[in-house]
């Protein structure tokens, strides 16, 4: 994929006082690229005066600031926390992302440059647990899709792989996975790969990798020895999901390579859609399939929704029998 030019640069001037940071703004700065300083990266008062129609436009713009908050959140899925790591927010523009709690607030990309702080705490955090901890670094952003502008996943991988404990875990929707390939991991980093009908992904992913894309990049990604999972999600119910859904899967026995066969993981997971997509979708992206369908969907907390619980079932109940026909040795970790 071609990568991400900003339109516009907006930094904390602490920003400057870190070696990545200085970096980056030296760079688009010597590009000639718009840059504005902010007090927080968390309250921009330009973009929240933006109308929702300017979606795709406010997500062409990148901030550079510091992550203030490092505190862990405990999992019990793939991982043992969720942690907050060097970026939160994506220059894709999914339809149904739920990190667009608020779209002129946590939508675009936003960069952290105090990458040190937070890795130590990690490090910390494993070395003095008794259990062998897994952290889950991806659950803001894409690190894989990060990378392509920080190189902030190698450093990550380098800086971590030598250390006595712990394992780091990741999922993408990306393909560009190359550079991390031929890195000393000893095993310690899972990446999961997202995956979704070519339809879903044409339809509702925006500016993320083919599926094409993505299953090679999970070849390689197994073939390089990292531990791999395979995220089919979000399940979206639409008119057609039973075919589209089970192509995937089909899809999926036939071109994944043995070594990914043999070892991945799965991960099922529902999609989720609230108040806050509909509103900004209409207006953005007038012309876009609409996922609100109040036939199959129900409220989920506050300006939430999800499938009802008896539509969900059967569509539990339909992809674990079309995991069990084509991925019968493959573990299902949980589906939700």
């Amino acid at each position: 994929m071609k990568k991400f030019k900003p339109k516009a640069v907006y930094y904390e001037s602490k920003a400057k006082e870190y070696e990545l940071g200085k970096k980056l703004l030296e760079q688009y700065e010597n590009e000639n690229i718009p840059m504005y300083v902010i007090e927080n990266h968390n309250n921009i008062e330009e973009m929240r005066k933006k109308n929702n129609s300017e979606f795709p436009k406010i997500k062409k713009n990148l901030i550079i600031g510091t992550r203030k908050t490092h505190k862990f959140v405990e999992n019990h899925k793939t991982s043992d926390y969720l942690v907050p790591y060097t970026s939160s927010g994506c220059t894709a523009m999914c339809l149904y992302c739920y990190l667009v709690c608020n779209y002129n607030k946590c939508a675009y990309l936003r960069l952290f440059v105090n990458r040190e702080q937070m890795l130590e705490k990690i490090i910390k955090t494993a070395q003095k647990s008794e259990k062998n901890l897994t952290f889950e670094i991806g659950s803001n952003s894409d690190l894989i899709l990060e990378n392509t502008i920080t190189n902030n996943l190698v450093w990550t991988i380098e800086n971590f792989a030598d250390t006595s404990k712990g394992q780091l875990t990741l999922p993408t929707k990306f393909d560009m996975v190359d550079p991390i390939l031929p890195l000393k991991h000893n095993g310690k980093i899972t990446i999961r790969v997202s995956m979704n009908p070519e339809e879903i992904i044409n339809k509702v992913e925006f500016g993320t990798s083919r599926l094409k894309e993505r299953i090679v990049a999970i070849n390689k990604l197994a073939e390089a020895e990292y531990k791999v999972g395979i995220l089919i999600a979000p399940v979206i119910l639409v008119e057609n999901w039973k075919e589209l859904y089970t192509n995937l899967i089909q899809r999926l026995n036939s071109e994944l390579s043995e070594k990914v066969k043999k070892q991945a993981f799965f991960e099922i997971i529902f999609m989720t859609y609230s108040f806050v997509h509909t509103q900004i979708n209409e207006e953005a992206f007038p012309n876009a399939i609409n996922l609100y369908n109040t036939e199959i969907m129900t409220g989920r907390g506050k300006g939430k929704y999800s499938y009802k619980q008896d539509v969900r079932k059967e569509a539990e109940v339909y992809l674990r029998k079309q995991m069990k026909k084509y991925f019968p040795d493959n573990s299902i970790e949980y589906i939700v």
